[in-house]
């Protein structure tokens, strides 16, 4: 599949618009209510919102600056607990979603953590009702080896994601909930890798990517 940068950005625009609106649009209603409100518990209620509303768009756009853009700020490589936080941040509160990090400290070249970052995106929507998601990565033989597992009772992974990841992106393939899919395609090809998914159970799955480094 050739991408082009236009349609991409333009997607990803999209995308990251989608998942903004809720907590902007979350802020900018509970303004509205503070401003006619005058009952002291209902006020210290309404600002406990704006705080939530205003830390998840943090988040998020945390995540989003790493795993979409061109991370800048840093060099040729992040620290990985930038990316532990990032993920961390869209996991949040609201699902019991327990997250096991076995990457160690060294730096990691920013298109494994652009990988790592996407990849973590799609299945922490698949785990709808919460589970377990493992994330690891080393370096081996010139190659840095990335793997995602994750586990739990229901796993919703959409099907055109998994069979992206699983088999490559097509010329029609590229929408606002298949880009970060496409994404993790494109960057393993651009740095000599594959990715590689298997389905082990209707309830586990396995994700990963190898690339040279």
């Amino acid at each position: 599949m050739t991408i082009d940068r236009v349609d991409f950005a333009s997607i990803l625009a999209s995308r990251l618009c989608h998942d903004l609106l809720s907590p902007v649009g979350a802020f900018a209603n509970g303004l509205e209510l503070l401003a006619d409100e005058k009952d002291p518990e209902m006020r210290a209620r309404c600002i406990e919102l704006l705080e939530q509303s205003a830390k998840t768009s943090t988040n998020k756009l945390k995540f989003f600056r790493l795993a979409f853009g061109s991370a800048g700020g840093f060099g040729d490589e992040v620290p990985p607990d930038e990316a532990k936080s990032a993920i961390e941040g869209i996991i949040g509160d609201t699902r019991p979603i327990t997250m096991n990090w076995m990457i160690d400290d060294a730096p990691l070249p920013k298109p494994a953590v652009k990988i790592i970052l996407n990849l973590a995106l799609l299945l922490v929507d698949a785990l709808v009702r919460g589970g377990r998601l493992d994330i690891g990565c080393e370096r081996r033989d010139g190659t840095i080896e990335i793997a995602l597992h994750v586990e739990a009772e229901r796993l919703f992974l959409d099907s055109d994601v998994e069979r992206i990841l699983a088999h490559g992106a097509g010329d029609n393939d590229m929408t606002s909930r298949t880009a970060p899919a496409v994404l993790v395609q494109a960057v393993a090809a651009a740095n000599h890798g594959r990715v590689m998914l298997a389905r082990e159970t209707p309830t586990s799955l396995l994700v990963g990517a190898v690339i040279s480094g």
